[in-house]
């Protein structure tokens, strides 16, 4: 296990204590129902059509309890159909800015702590952690996934909760960065001439050139070649906005880094995502390798292998746990294999690790 050189404790933007907070909904019956919440505290109000003004004349602690009874009364759904701006500046313009920006009740809750995802955020220590990727041919080690840990109280959490924290509080784009800088920075040391597959998501990069500027700055510093590196996006998300997406990735190939399509399921319209991506690397999901033995995901794995090989790319088969599965992977046309069969991820030891410092 290494010491502490590889952990992380990134800086998070928590909101300090609101003495007013100006909500917004289009739901005509969750405005009324905060006023009454709010009334019965004690707290000044104002209303307009679609707004509520809340007011606490005793320095915020109201405000304080307003959202932990709010967290409580109102479901999901309507939590996530109020924005709210706090200590809202008396400048118009600066006032329509922030109303344009606002984040949603949840957010504001989650950043406040009020629901968990703050206190695990901004207590957790984060590092990363490598899984190898191996040729089903040789049987060669040729890349190792970098994944994201953390531990809050003791407790280990994976990269799946940290990410979905995150993006409740709205801090995926922080999240994201981190991981990927730590990955690279992580990695330096041991990488030698493998690979290094690196999880991101296009939703996080609203600008590739300045999005990524310091991760690119993380390649150089590390020293790694960036045709090393190939970076991540699952299937799911890329379904979501086609041109974000194929701008982000343009953006990789030309700092030479390499793309590979993520989690690419069952379903004949992931034949069509790969048409459109072209990335350099299809990697079957664990759900879809683990049916290998069915006829259908047998045939929808050889379609995709054959497309991705036919645009000069690479299939890796995920979640392969046994000899057997690592046959049935090979024989629709997979390349390369990861999962337990090969190795779990760890946290490896090189020799001197760089110094990790996120502002």
């Amino acid at each position: 296990m290494n010491g502490p050189a590889d952990v992380v404790r990134p800086s998070w933007e928590t909101p300090e204590r609101a003495r007013r907070l100006l909500l917004a909904s289009t739901l005509d019956h969750v405005l009324p129902s905060i006023s009454r919440v709010a009334g019965a505290m004690g707290l000044r109000l104002g209303t307009a059509p679609g707004l509520l003004d809340v007011v606490d004349d005793e320095g915020g602690r109201r405000i304080d309890r307003l959202f932990q009874r709010l967290a409580r009364e109102l479901t999901a759904a309507e939590i996530e159909a109020v924005r709210v701006t706090t200590d809202p500046p008396s400048d118009g313009v600066a006032l329509a800015t922030r109303l344009l920006t606002a984040p949603t009740l949840a957010t504001e809750l989650a950043r406040r702590g009020v629901t968990v995802e703050m206190a695990l955020l901004t207590d957790a220590e984060l590092w990363p952690v490598y899984q190898p990727i191996m040729s089903l041919t040789t049987g060669g080690m040729v890349g190792h996934e970098a994944l994201l840990r953390g531990r809050v109280d003791g407790r280990e959490v994976g990269g799946g909760d940290l990410f979905f924290l995150a993006e409740r509080a709205g801090w995926l784009r922080r999240l994201d960065r981190v991981a990927r800088e730590a990955a690279i920075r992580g990695a330096a040391g041991w990488l030698g001439s493998a690979d290094l597959y690196v999880n991101s998501d296009p939703a996080a990069v609203h600008r590739p050139s300045v999005c990524l500027a310091s991760t690119e700055r993380a390649v150089h510093d590390s020293g790694i070649d960036p045709r090393q590196l190939v970076f991540e996006v699952v299937a799911s998300h890329a379904v979501i906005d086609h041109e974000h997406l194929l701008s982000v990735l343009e953006h990789h190939r030309t700092l030479g880094w390499r793309v590979a399509l993520d989690d690419v399921g069952v379903g004949w319209s992931s034949l069509a995502l790969v048409s459109v991506v072209r990335p350099d690397v299809v990697k079957l999901s664990k759900t879809l390798v683990s049916r290998l033995h069915e006829p259908g995901a047998q045939a929808i794995a050889r379609a995709l292998a054959e497309l991705t090989h036919l645009q000069g790319g690479v299939v890796v088969a995920e979640g392969i746990e046994s000899e057997r599965v690592a046959d049935q992977a090979r024989a629709v046309g997979a390349d390369l294999g990861q999962g337990w069969l090969f190795g779990r991820p760890v946290r490896p030891e090189p020799e001197a690790e760089p110094e990790l410092a996120f502002a």
